[in-house]
């Protein structure tokens, strides 16, 4: 009988070693990411630049029958290295938030399949702190934002495929009928936000927006956020700056690079008479050699928008992926970039 007990217990030590080894194969593509200095890096310290591509919403993606291994097979072909997902409060509560969370799962899956990295978003625009919003679809609550961010936190907390946590879409500071929030008050609330993630996940990677809807980061020179492990946000799209881009993009947002991560988690562009055309993302074919040059030489990482023909500044003309004004401009230089 001891022997049984023996021979039985070496069986169970065996099979749980091959069940271990079979979980970390799964995953051993996909390397957890952390922050070093001014640098994404994996588990062996290798630097990272994500350079991919923005989705639209997961719920908005299943309603057009997309959400599928197609899409994402798409999304690799074009050469991206991660993807993110815009989940917007209305989408996710119009679907409820157990059948949507299984949607995210099941996107995460084929990313990982694909080696393409994610970013959840909590795709939101307006004023936070005082619950302010710039239209219904992006209407929450602080104490939702927090249910949101600890949701994210507990399921995926052990998914090296999600990679980095965008945990507000677009803040505003002084707006017409969105209040104000001073950067220190903005400032205190992401840590907040931060806080509830760690609790959880403690290695998770949170990224934080500057003003401006996410352009603007000049107060982070004075005032950075107070945490470990975050990177920060802008979204450079033309028209924020109509003249003298690079010089303003260094002041505006660039010079945050020389000390911490940064991802441009939107950019791009389109023509004035190109479906969906609006302010700030009209522009010529001058700006996506510009802007992704700009990037290139501070090893600032960037997601376009948007893979998805409706949402403009779109990548894609049609469901057959056929490329837009800029897809045409940033397919070839996602697919010359991929390793």
């Amino acid at each position: 009988m001891k022997i049984y007990h023996l021979l039985f217990a070496a069986a169970a030590m065996l099979f749980a070693a091959c069940t271990s080894k079979q979980a970390e194969e799964q995953t051993s593509s996909m390397s957890r990411i952390s922050v070093s200095g001014n640098h994404f890096v994996n588990a062996q310290g290798d630097s990272i630049v994500f350079r991919g591509l923005c989705c639209s919403d997961p719920v908005k993606l299943y309603n057009d029958s997309m959400w599928n291994e197609r899409y994402f097979d798409e999304m690799a072909q074009w050469g991206a290295n991660i993807v993110r997902f815009a989940i917007h409060p209305s989408w996710l509560n119009e679907m409820g938030w157990e059948r949507a969370f299984e949607l995210y799962d099941q996107g995460i899956e084929w990313a990982r399949e694909r080696e393409l990295y994610v970013i959840i978003d909590w795709h939101s625009i307006g004023n936070l702190r005082e619950e302010k919003f710039q239209n219904e679809m992006y209407n929450t609550t602080f104490d939702e934002t927090i249910r949101f961010w600890q949701t994210v936190a507990r399921r995926y907390k052990d998914e090296p495929t999600v990679a980095l946590y965008e945990i507000f879409n677009e803040p505003t500071c002084q707006q017409p009928g969105l209040g104000e929030t001073t950067w220190s008050q903005w400032r205190d609330l992401q840590e907040q936000i931060i806080d509830s993630i760690r609790v959880i996940q403690p290695n998770a990677v949170c990224l934080c927006a500057g003003f401006n809807w996410a352009y603007d980061l000049t107060p982070v020179a004075a005032e950075p956020i107070r945490r470990p492990n975050v990177a920060y946000v802008a979204h450079p799209y033309p028209m924020k700056r109509e003249s003298n881009w690079e010089e303003n993009w260094q002041k505006d947002y660039g010079y945050v690079a020389e000390t911490y991560p940064v991802v441009c988690t939107e950019l791009g562009y389109c023509y004035a008479e190109d479906h969906g055309a609006h302010i700030p993302v009209i522009s010529t074919d001058e700006y996506g050699p510009a802007i992704t040059s700009f990037l290139d030489a501070r090893g600032i990482s960037f997601t376009v928008w948007c893979f998805d023909p409706h949402w403009a500044p779109t990548l894609i003309d049609d469901w057959d992926f056929t490329p837009s004004t800029q897809g045409k401009f940033f397919k070839p230089y996602l697919m010359g970039k991929k390793d």
